[in-house]
């Protein structure tokens, strides 16, 4: 209850979450319905076997790969390769995979990754496991393979102990370690495989709104890291959500806003053999008071290229105030803003791979 003896809700439109479990429990159930009319039809030891055969396939490739990539980087029969990477506060994202040749298995070794910090980037185990899956499923390009758990039997996973951000206590903030932090952990993991370039590294999360207005949410594009035999995409979401964006009739009809540019910011991808992509640049209007916040990252270190090819171009957010003044909001902020004040997002590009000469 609160102060006035009302009761409390932990949401801001309670119809459309309970649409969204609604959704959820249908399509479990739909689910349930076509698994049953696949044992009816094959029998559940045919059903169940064929499962195991997709985890089996899973594990076989992933095995195959590393013994492969063991043998291409010379290791030894037990190697050991490492990466580590920033956050933009400065806390350290370390990883040592060590590769034992004789049973074609792995060790992803999180030691010496950075204390759990008071925002709310820190990173429960499941994002980092997710964030492991999601990297060994993109290393075998070649395969016809389902994501699934085979993909990991081969892998064991070590932590920090309790009190790392990516280990946090029960009580730390998380929100963030879902769709930054996880970005962060992919770099670093394709960085100790030497597979591409860092991309953007995070999803530029953009809100806004009032009581009134209610709320609004978007993740902005920026650029792909380059690749071996690519260049980078330009404007395009990397490793994490993969969604559109609202149109911009819709979105200025829904809310008073005006979007005034949406475009790509050219030259932020890093040169190399094969370049990075480009970042954008989207920049909105307010035509009324309201609420706004920025979650993002690399807005202080950059987008790393590798083998030579130069980093991204950090991203940066602006906002000008009434009379002109312009305000960096820094990667995490939350403001109020008056009409007629403008935020410009400057999305980064994408590291480079290779020497450019």
């Amino acid at each position: 209850m609160d102060d006035q003896g009302r009761p409390c809700i932990g949401t801001r439109n309670l119809r459309d979450n309970l649409s969204d479990l609604r959704a959820q429990v249908a399509a479990n159930q739909r689910g349930v319905v076509l698994m049953h009319e696949l044992c009816a039809e094959y029998s559940l030891p045919v059903v169940t076997a064929y499962m195991d055969y997709i985890q089996q396939a899973a594990e076989i490739a992933v095995r195959n790969m590393l013994h492969e990539f063991s043998l291409q980087r010379k290791l030894p029969e037990v190697g050991v390769v490492q990466a580590e990477d920033f956050m933009d506060d400065g806390t350290r994202i370390a990883l040592q995979i060590s590769i034992d040749r004789r049973s074609n298995s792995a060790v992803f070794d999180f030691a010496g990754t950075g204390p759990e910090v008071f925002g709310n980037v820190n990173t429960p185990p499941a994002v980092t496991y997710s964030a492991i899956i999601y990297c060994l499923r993109c290393l075998l390009p070649g395969e016809d393979l389902p994501l699934n758990q085979g993909c990991l039997t081969p892998i064991e996973v070590r932590f920090p102990s309790e009190g790392s951000i990516l280990n946090p206590s029960a009580n730390a903030a998380v929100v963030g370690g879902n769709v930054l932090t996880s970005q962060r952990i992919t770099d670093v993991i394709l960085k100790a495989f030497g597979a591409c370039a860092a991309s953007q590294g995070c999803m530029n999360n953009l809100t806004f709104g009032s009581a009134t207005l209610g709320g609004y949410y978007e993740t902005i594009a920026g650029g792909a890291g380059a690749g071996p035999s690519w260049h980078g995409r330009s404007g395009i979401h990397t490793h994490m959500t993969n969604t559109r964006i609202t149109d911009p009739e819709i979105l200025e009809k829904r809310f008073p806003v005006l979007l005034r540019a949406f475009h790509l910011r050219e030259g932020s991808g890093g040169e190399g053999k094969f370049r990075g992509g480009d970042g954008v640049v989207r920049q909105l209007e307010f035509l009324e008071g309201m609420t706004v916040s920025i979650l993002s990252e690399r807005r202080a270190f950059q987008p790393y290229g590798l083998e030579g090819g130069a980093p991204g171009a950090r991203g940066i957010n602006l906002l000008e105030r009434r009379g002109g003044r312009t305000v960096n909001l820094g990667g995490k902020n939350t403001v109020d803003v008056l009409p007629g004040e403008v935020l410009t997002l400057f999305t980064p590009g994408g590291g480079g791979f290779g020497d450019a000469n």
